[in-house]
C-alpha cells in the first residue's frame, strides 16, 4: 500500500480559485498481534510495519530485547493490516499474564491501559557520559526537514530520527501519529542493532510524557524536539536522566533538563 495518494482539490486565494492536486498521507488500521491475540489497534501510515511492530513491543515493555520476538509476519486483512508477532519464553508467558487490549485513534498513546499506575510508570534511567555541542544540535535540527521524504510531499506527518555527529541522520521514520513514528524508529534501531548512545533523538512533534517514556526505553540520552514539552514530560525526563531540548528552531533551542550534557 502506498504511503500517500494524490487527491484533487480547489485552492482559493485572493486571485480566485485554482484546481489541482494535493498528496495526502494514507491512514490505515494496523493491528499489532502478539501470540495470536490482538494487543493494540492503531491508525498509522502503512510503511515500515516490521519496525513498528518491533518498536511498539519494545517501548511498551512487552519484551526486553528484539531477541524476545521469535517470529514476525505482516498480513493484509480485509479491514486493515496485521503485524503478527510470536514471543519467546519467558516473554510470552509474561504477556499472557498481563494481557490487555489497546485501541485508539491516530497518535493515541495511553488508550486502553488498565491502571493509573501504568500511565504514570517510572521510566528507566538512561546512562551518562555523552555530551553534545549547541552547534551539533542545530546541525541535527537543520538536517531533519530535508530528510523527511513523506513529510516533504504531504506536510501532514510526524518524524522521529536518530542523528550522530559522525554520520548525520542514521535512521528516520515517518507516520501520521507521532507515537507511531517513534515506535517505528525504535524498531529500526533495534533491528539494525544500532546502539542508542552518542547521538540525538529528534522529534518533529510536541513532547508528551509517553514520548519521554519511549525515549528512555530506547536509551536516548538527549531528546531534541521542534515543539514544546508538557510539564509532566519535563518532570519525567528529569527523573529518567534525559536531557530534554525543545522548541528547537533555526535560531536556537531551549534546554529543560540535565543541561550538563550541552557543552558549548
Amino acid at each position: 500500500m502506498s504511503a500517500a495518494q494524490a487527491y484533487p482539490r480547489t485552492r482559493w486565494t485572493a486571485a480566485g480559485a485554482q484546481d489541482g492536486h494535493r498528496n495526502l498521507p494514507e491512514e490505515t488500521a494496523i493491528a499489532l498481534v502478539h501470540d495470536a491475540t490482538t494487543t493494540a489497534v492503531m491508525m498509522a501510515t502503512p510503511t515500515d510495519l516490521e519496525d513498528f511492530g518491533v518498536g511498539f513491543t519494545l517501548t511498551e515493555g512487552l519484551v526486553r530485547s528484539v531477541a524476545d520476538i521469535s517470529a514476525l509476519q505482516v498480513a493484509v486483512a480485509e479491514q486493515g493490516i496485521e503485524v503478527r508477532m510470536w514471543l519467546a519464553q519467558p516473554a510470552s508467558a509474561a504477556l499472557a499474564a498481563r494481557r490487555r487490549r489497546l485501541a485508539g485513534p491516530t497518535g493515541c498513546g495511553l488508550c486502553g491501559i488498565d491502571s493509573l499506575a501504568e500511565a504514570a510508570r517510572a521510566p528507566p534511567r538512561v546512562p551518562r557520559g555523552f555530551a553534545v555541542s549547541p552547534q551539533a544540535i542545530q546541525a541535527a535540527v537543520a538536517a531533519l526537514a530535508p530528510a523527511q521524504a513523506l513529510g516533504g510531499v504531504t506536510r501532514a506527518v510526524h518524524a522521529a530520527a536518530w542523528w550522530t555527529e559522525g554520520d548525520g541522520i542514521v535512521a528516520l521514520r515517518e507516520d501520521v501519529g507521532r507515537h507511531n513514528a517513534l515506535d517505528k524508529l525504535a524498531g529500526a534501531l533495534a533491528r539494525s542493532e544500532t546502539r542508542a548512545e552518542g547521538g540525538l533523538l529528534l522529534l518533529t512533534s510536541r513532547v508528551s510524557v509517553e514520548m519521554v517514556q519511549k525515549a528512555a526505553v530506547i536509551g536516548a540520552q538527549v531528546l531534541v524536539a521542534v515543539s514544546a514539552p508538557t510539564a509532566l514530560a519535563v518532570r519525567t525526563a528529569q527523573a529518567a536522566g534525559v536531557t530534554l531540548v525543545a522548541v528547537a528552531r533555526d535560531d536556537g533551542f531551549e534546554v529543560f533538563t540535565h543541561p550538563e550534557r550541552i557543552a558549548g
